[in-house]
């Protein structure tokens, strides 16, 4: 068993197996993944995307094929804790900037599928990273199969210890599932949405005391409410209603 399936802690919530591990753990789990070892990726759901997964059950598969799944959500950390679960949060975006500030050797292939030149250049300033391997796919990319297999196709081509799957989700799941498919790849990918749009600057990020209040989804609300607050406001509250359908299912 590779070190990315290695057995930890695991914690069934709403229909995921997640690692019960903090950021710190989870970044040494993955610093701990050595070159050349087969593809595995690694999802980070939160609230949103267990709503999403009410209505598209049929991308189930996407999470249950990952090689590690860490609790992105504080929210879905409390619902746990209510029901008698130890479920830290280990943010995507926290793993991603624990990798590129503890991990990832400045002259290392690194893999990156999505952002813009913008985070490229911002993230080679930042890091001293020598060998930054991008690919930009087109948009929309979740009803273009092809453009998914060929994303798929550069992971594979392009042997890394890490990729980064920027596309947003489901689209990088879909990716990270063609790449496992193939069976030429290696590395790990993690499917980090926004995360390297933080590291790079571009996008600003929750203060500390937000994040630890849980209110992230908040700041980002404020920041960009055209496009989150159907997400937030409408969708979001969802979960709970899921997570208390679930209370009714076990009963």
């Amino acid at each position: 068993m590779d070190k990315v399936n290695a057995p930890a802690g695991k914690v069934a919530f709403l229909g995921f197996d997640f690692e019960a591990m903090e950021t710190g753990a989870a970044v040494a789990r993955l610093g701990a993944v050595p070159a050349g070892q087969a593809f595995s990726y690694v999802v980070t759901p939160n609230a949103d995307h267990r709503v999403r997964l009410e209505r598209e059950p049929e991308l189930w598969p996407l999470y249950r094929s990952a090689g590690l799944v860490l609790n992105d959500s504080r929210i879905l950390a409390r619902l746990a804790k209510f029901d008698g679960l130890d479920l830290p949060a280990s943010p995507g975006a926290d793993v991603v900037a624990g990798l590129f500030e503890t991990v990832i050797h400045a002259d290392e292939p690194v893999v990156i599928i999505g952002g813009v030149d913008e985070d490229i250049a911002a993230l080679k300033a930042r890091y001293g990273l020598t060998d930054i391997r991008w690919h930009q796919p087109p948009n929309p990319l979740r009803t273009n199969p092809d453009a998914i297999a060929a994303a798929a196709a550069f992971v594979a081509a392009n042997p890394a210890r890490f990729h980064f799957l920027c596309v947003g989700s489901p689209q990088q799941e879909m990716v990270a599932a063609a790449a496992l498919g193939r069976d030429d790849a290696v590395g790990v990918a993690l499917c980090c949405g926004a995360s390297l749009e933080f590291l790079s600057g571009r996008v600003a990020r929750a203060p500390d005391w937000m994040r630890a209040a849980g209110l992230e989804w908040l700041f980002r609300l404020a920041s960009q409410p055209r496009r989150l607050a159907r997400r937030y406001l409408i969708e979001g509250p969802a979960i709970f209603r899921i997570w208390q359908a679930a209370h009714h299912t076990k009963a």
